[in-house]
C-alpha cells in the first residue's frame, strides 16, 4: 500500500518535469552569451586544424559569436580532452577532436578525466581515410605490393606514424593484425615530420591522414598506395582499400567529432548539433570538405554516442592483440 509521504514524492516530481523543462528552455534562449571556445588536442597546422577553421568561422555566423580556436597538444590527446573534460558545462567549450578520443581509454587506463562519460557527443562530422603513402621514386607500387614485400621480408620494411597512439599508428597496427604482416613502427611528432622522411628515404612508408597530405599527393611527390577505409575515397578514386588489396577486415576511418563536457544541458546540446549541421552544409565548407577527402556525415548526438562505444571497444582489442603502449 502506498503511503501518503510516496504519493507527494510522485506529485513534487511531476511537478518539477515542467520546470526542468522550463530549465532547458531558458538555458537555450540565453545560449551563446559568449566567444566559444573549440579546443583541438593536436598542434597547429595538422589535419584536424584543416577541418576546424573553416568550420569555426561557418560556426560563428550560425551562432552570433565567435568562435575560437584553442589548440592544446599533448599527451596523445589527453591535455586537451582534460582541459574540456574539467570545464564549465555550459556549451561555451567544445572539443573537436578525432578518432585519438576512442583509442586513448585503451592505451591509457589512468586517465585524469572519466573518459567518454565525462562528455557528451554534439555531432560526428564526417570520416576521412588514412593513407599509406610512399616518395615518387619509392620501389613500392601498390598496397598489394607493400603486403607482399612485408611477407617476403618481415621486419624489414619500416613505417612512420603522427605517434604512438594516434589513429595512424592504430590504423596500420590493425593492418598489421588482419593481413599478418610484420613492418616496424617509427613513431613521429606529427604528419609532418613522417611526411619528410618519406620524401627523404628514411623511412619506407608513411601512414597518414588524408587531409594533411592531399596536396602533396596533388604534386606528384608522394604516391598513395592504398587507404585504410572500407570503400575508396572519393578524393582518390584510383586509389585501392587494403581490404581489396589482400587484406579483408583492415578497415578504418580517421573520424572527426565535437564533444562537450558532460552535463551540458541537452537543450544547449542539441542547439549545437543544429549549429553544426548548419556550419558543415555552407558552399565554403562543403568545398573544402571535398577537397581534403572528407565524408561529411553529421551524425546525431545519440548516433555519435553508440558509434564512439564501438569504435573504443574494436580499438581496445587492437591495443591488447598487437600489444601497444604509449612508450
Amino acid at each position: 500500500m502506498n503511503s501518503p509521504r510516496s504519493g507527494l514524492r510522485r506529485r513534487t516530481c511531476v511537478l518539477c518535469l515542467p520546470l526542468l523543462a522550463l530549465t532547458q528552455q531558458a538555458w537555450a534562449q540565453a545560449f551563446p552569451t559568449k566567444a566559444i571556445r573549440l579546443v583541438l588536442p593536436f598542434a597547429p597546422g595538422g589535419s584536424t586544424d584543416v577541418i576546424a577553421r573553416p568550420l569555426a568561422d561557418s560556426l560563428a555566423r550560425e551562432l552570433g559569436q565567435p568562435v575560437i580556436i584553442d589548440n592544446r597538444p599533448g599527451a596523445g590527446s589527453v591535455i586537451g580532452n582534460d582541459a574540456v573534460a574539467k570545464s564549465l558545462p555550459d556549451g561555451h567549450t567544445l572539443l573537436l577532436t578525432t578518432s585519438s578520443f576512442a583509442i586513448v581509454p585503451g592505451l591509457q587506463p589512468k586517465l585524469p578525466y572519466a573518459g567518454a562519460s565525462a562528455f557528451v557527443p554534439v555531432v560526428l562530422l564526417g570520416r576521412a581515410p588514412n593513407v599509406a603513402i610512399v616518395r615518387a621514386g619509392s620501389p613500392l607500387k601498390s598496397a598489394a605490393d607493400l603486403l607482399a614485400q612485408a611477407r617476403a621480408h618481415p621486419g624489414k620494411l619500416s613505417y612512420g606514424s603522427s605517434g604512438n597512439g594516434t589513429s595512424t599508428h592504430l590504423a596500420a597496427e590493425l593492418l598489421k593484425s588482419t593481413a599478418k604482416v610484420f613492418v616496424t613502427h617509427i613513431p613521429y611528432r606529427g604528419a609532418g615530420p613522417v611526411v619528410t622522411d618519406v620524401l627523404g628515404g628514411q623511412v619506407d612508408v608513411g601512414f597518414a591522414t588524408l587531409p594533411s597530405i592531399a596536396p602533396l599527393l596533388a604534386t606528384g611527390k608522394l604516391r598513395a598506395l592504398g587507404v585504410t577505409s572500407g570503400t575508396r575515397s572519393p578524393l582518390l578514386p584510383d586509389v585501392p582499400t587494403f581490404a581489396e588489396s589482400g587484406a579483408p577486415g583492415s578497415q578504418s576511418d580517421n573520424w572527426y567529432g565535437v564533444f562537450a563536457p558532460a552535463g551540458t544541458p541537452a537543450a544547449v546540446v542539441f542547439q549545437l548539433h543544429s549549429a553544426f549541421k548548419r556550419a558543415s552544409q555552407t558552399a565554403e565548407f562543403q568545398q573544402r570538405a571535398r577537397n581534403e577527402g572528407l565524408v561529411l556525415t553529421l551524425d546525431s548526438p545519440q548516433e555519435t554516442a553508440r558509434f564512439v562505444r564501438a569504435e573504443e571497444a574494436r580499438w581496445r582489442k587492437v591495443i591488447k592483440d598487437q600489444s601497444i603502449t604509449m612508450q
